[in-house]
């Protein structure tokens, strides 16, 4: 079975271990201010489990989450693209989704969460990863890709039982229209699953607000319509 990436890089942002996939895993661990919520999955980008993806998760533990960022890499975070795509390339998908799982049934066993699903929001890379999860895993009710990266084929939808809110930038060069016409149609026709996918004026990681890619007006349309869907669906 192939094994999480080495950490290579400065150290990922964790505060909590939890078996998963016959392996210990890593993770960080945010708190609403009730001490208590929703579970909410949040997936890396290809940089890994880095200081944005922290402050992602403490913002959702704000919003009333109890919210968990696996980390898929093992401790790494890439400070370059080559880097980023050698760390991505060397998780193999169906890899990451078995941490993912385990991550899930962590989180739905901690007496903090008082959802019977989770949701999963994930950027770039783990945006792909919330379609891969929610396909695979029923206990997924809510996923939230943001620029979601399909690694090779599309998943089979046919298991998909998730309520799917996406959002893609229009001037995105890595995620052609056309491919998300074909990913909302099947989507649709092996799950019966209506994705609202929702378009903004912008590229590539506008959410991130660390990188020049970052677009605040869809930042911000994006951040506000994930929380009602979020709490909409796990309460």
């Amino acid at each position: 079975m192939p094994e999480v990436p080495k950490p290579t890089g400065s150290p990922a942002r964790q505060n909590v271990t939890f078996p998963s996939a016959g392996t210990t895993a890593h993770g960080y661990l945010a708190l609403p201010p009730s001490g208590r919520g929703p579970g909410l999955i949040v997936i890396q980008e290809w940089w890994g489990l880095d200081h944005h993806i922290a402050d992602v998760t403490d913002r959702l533990a704000r919003e009333g989450f109890v919210a968990l960022a696996p980390d898929l890499y093992g401790g790494s975070v890439a400070h370059s693209a080559e880097e980023a795509h050698r760390m991505m390339a060397e998780l193999p998908v169906a890899r990451g989704v078995e941490l993912l799982s385990g991550a899930v049934g962590h989180l739905l066993g901690r007496p903090e969460v008082t959802s019977d699903t989770v949701g999963a929001v994930g950027f770039c890379m783990g945006g792909g990863f919330v379609l891969y999860l929610a396909a695979t895993d029923s206990r997924v009710g809510a996923a939230v890709p943001f620029y979601g990266v399909i690694q090779g084929e599309l998943p089979d939808f046919s298991g998909l039982r998730a309520d799917i809110l996406g959002h893609f930038g229009e001037k995105d060069t890595t995620i052609p229209l056309d491919g998300l016409e074909e990913l909302r149609r099947a989507i649709r026709e092996e799950s019966g699953v209506q994705p609202d996918f929702r378009l903004y004026p912008a590229g590539h990681a506008f959410f991130n607000d660390e990188r020049p890619s970052y677009h605040a007006e869809s930042a911000v349309s994006a951040w506000r319509s994930t929380l009602d869907f979020l709490h909409e669906r796990l309460g």
